[in-house]
């Protein structure tokens, strides 16, 4: 609501009618002057007394100025409620119907004002910008209240009184442990009621973090800033020195002034604010000054003409004034209302609208320069912004800080509301095993990532391991252990906004003792390899990609079946098509020795291969004599242990020196 004193828009309206006529006319000039808060009281004292069905005309008129001041004044229930009285009683101005649109669309009712803002098009096609711009609204409304960002928002309520307390604004250079604020509270300046709001006038409070880091009780701002005036809405040099705020002075029987004024800071206390001049243009109103970083612009917002309609941001060089006045154009600005800059970085700007879709009231926008030198305007979506009027946001350590809505409010007052935007929490785990899955301890795992990041963790005794991870990079695993070859993966973490968490394990290949390759195939009886065996094969040459400097032996077994000498034969014509594969695959036939081991070597059960055949004992020895004591189905199951093919190292310095 109170945000209103500096946002004023000037327009007159005057009409009287004989049967109230004193008490009419006296609630026109309250609306003409921008005293929303009176006059509505009066209009409804009026409206109250118009109670013959001939009078119901002049109903119309009066509930549709009700229903402007109660727009002025964000009371968006009472808004809707008096412009569909207005229709009711079918006054002719159609905007009544836009009207009623946005502040159903403010209450959160998007079909309703979705219907409204389809009704007002029909009529008005000359103002398809504002009724598909409300359309889109709705519909995005409605979306974005599923789809809420990863924001946490919640009510500052140590900030926060009975009344309107907004605009927050920490002071640079106190690590963010000075804020300062807007304030309507009962301790405020003055003791008279304002005309516009109905509320006491506005002043500039602050709150200070003590040694603990915890927020102490807010107080006004030390010096001669709050006066019978209204100020308010506030940035800063960028070393704290100077305050540009917003005032807006009263005068009777006359419009209300909005100007921005300065004020210097000595011994944490601030002097007289002085008005900083912008243009010679005493009509319009100038207001919400936010000055960028390098403290080289005073960005803020005006209704002066030769904007896009409503009030538009502008921005002058504090450095050089003359001439450089400027519009920042309409990707920002809209035929609505355009205020509360907040100046981030260099290129991005959040600012508060009306006029772009959003949720309803005013919306926050983040708005970024692009290449092209345009803007790119995105809305803040849910829970930082709602179907209320959401405004004037400030940021303090990374992704958090503080702004004003009026949310869960009905009569509208303005309130102080903390966010942050939690870290994501993005690992990826698992454990490293060897061939018989055992966990492997004390292993050295390392992650580089795209991004230029390098991580180094070492395996718990069990195997497992844990990295933090960034979203959208592509990352380089390699796991080692001693006495272990080096095993490699790859992996490129999602974009998605959301917790997650990534498994790898790693499966390490011993140096000390042979390792079977699972999943090579051959067909019956003979050394060709099947088509089925290119994966397994592929992930071997892999492994000998990883560890450039071993040798191996690459040894095949067979059944008990046949003679020795047939299955030596068979063995290491199996041995060599696995060689001659790896040697295609780009590994030096030097680093590779075939040995057909036929019979000579049955397989002893391990626990990897106890856990997936539990007929057998880790120990066991697949001997013919052995295997002729099972039955049939197992019998063939040990025959198939048997029947493998595996590599053992032979050296670990190949070409090392």
């Amino acid at each position: 609501m109170n945000k209103l004193i500096f946002t004023i828009a000037l327009f007159a309206i005057i009409t009287t009618y004989g049967c109230s006529g004193a008490k009419l006319s006296v609630a026109n000039e309250q609306m003409e002057r921008g005293e929303y808060y009176d006059a509505q009281r009066t209009y409804r004292k009026v409206y109250n007394k118009l109670t013959k069905r001939e009078e119901r005309p002049q109903r119309g008129e009066i509930a549709y100025k009700m229903g402007l001041c109660y727009r002025k004044l964000s009371m968006n229930a009472r808004a809707s409620a008096a412009f569909q009285n207005a229709i009711r009683y079918e006054w002719p101005d159609s905007t009544a119907i836009l009207f009623m649109a946005q502040a159903l669309q403010a209450e959160g009712r998007y079909r309703e004002a979705q219907n409204a803002y389809t009704e007002y098009l029909a009529t008005h096609p000359s103002d398809s910008a504002t009724a598909l711009t409300g359309i889109a609204g709705c519909k995005m409304g409605a979306e974005i209240k599923q789809n809420p960002t990863r924001y946490i928002v919640k009510n500052a309520k140590l900030f926060n009184s009975r009344r309107a307390d907004f605009a927050p604004m920490f002071l640079p250079g106190s690590d963010y442990d000075i804020l300062y604020f807007t304030s309507t509270n009962e301790k405020v300046t003055g003791s008279r009621r304002s005309e516009i709001t109905g509320m006491k006038k506005h002043d500039i409070w602050m709150a200070r973090k003590n040694e603990r880091g915890q927020w102490e009780r807010p107080q006004p701002a030390e010096g001669e800033l709050n006066t019978e005036h209204e100020e308010g809405i506030i940035s800063f040099s960028p070393d704290g020195s100077t305050m540009y705020l917003t005032r807006a002075r009263r005068e009777l029987n006359a419009h209300t002034a909005v100007e921005i004024f300065t004020s210097q800071r000595s011994d944490a206390s601030w002097s007289a604010p002085v008005k900083f001049e912008i243009t010679a243009d005493t009509l319009s109103s100038y207001g919400h000054p936010a000055v960028s970083p390098d403290g080289n612009w005073l960005y803020f917002c005006s209704d002066m003409p030769g904007g896009y309609g409503g009030k538009d941001i502008w921005r002058i060089n504090l450095k050089e004034r003359a001439g450089s006045l400027e519009n920042l154009g309409e990707f920002i600005n809209t035929p609505g209302d355009e205020e509360f800059p907040y100046i981030r970085t260099d290129s991005i700007m959040y600012f508060s609208s009306n006029g772009h879709a959003g949720l309803g009231g005013l919306d926050i926008f983040k708005a970024q320069i692009t290449p092209m030198g345009g803007w790119k305007v995105v809305n803040m979506g849910t829970p930082i912004n709602s179907s209320s009027d959401d405004f004037g946001i400030t940021f303090g350590k990374g992704e958090s800080g503080y702004f004003s809505s009026n949310r869960a409010d009905g009569r509208g007052y303005d309130h102080i509301y903390s966010f942050i935007l939690p870290d994501l929490k993005i690992n990826i785990g698992g454990i490293v095993v060897d061939k018989d899955e055992e966990p492997v301890p004390n292993s050295v795992i390392r992650i580089i990532g795209n991004d230029g990041s390098n991580q180094k963790a070492v395996g718990k005794p069990d195997g497992t391991f844990s990295f933090p991870l960034q979203r959208g990079v592509h990352y380089v695993m390699l796991a080692g252990a001693r006495g272990y070859l080096n095993a490699k993966q790859e992996f490129e973490a999602d974009t998605a906004e959301e917790d997650a968490e990534y498994n790898v394990d790693f499966v390490l290949a011993s140096i000390n003792k042979p390792n079977v390759v699972d999943n090579i195939f051959y067909d019956f009886d003979k050394a060709t390899l099947r088509p089925e065996s290119k994966t397994a094969l592929d992930s071997m040459a892999q492994v000998l990609r990883d560890n450039p400097n071993v040798t191996i032996e690459m040894a095949s077994h067979t059944d008990r079946w046949g003679t020795d000498e047939y299955n030596i034969g068979l063995s290491q014509r199996r041995a060599q098509s696995v060689i001659d594969y790896l040697v295609e695959s780009g590994i030096a036939r030097q680093r590779l020795q075939p040995q057909g081991y036929g019979k000579s070597r049955p397989k002893t059960i391990t626990k990897r291969l106890a856990r997936l055949y539990p007929q057998f004992k880790e120990g066991d020895t697949l001997t013919p004599e052995f295997i002729e004591k099972l039955s049939e189905p197992d019998q063939e199951t040990a025959d198939q242990i048997n029947r493998r093919t595996e590599f053992q190292v032979l050296s670990t310095d190949y070409q090392m020196y």
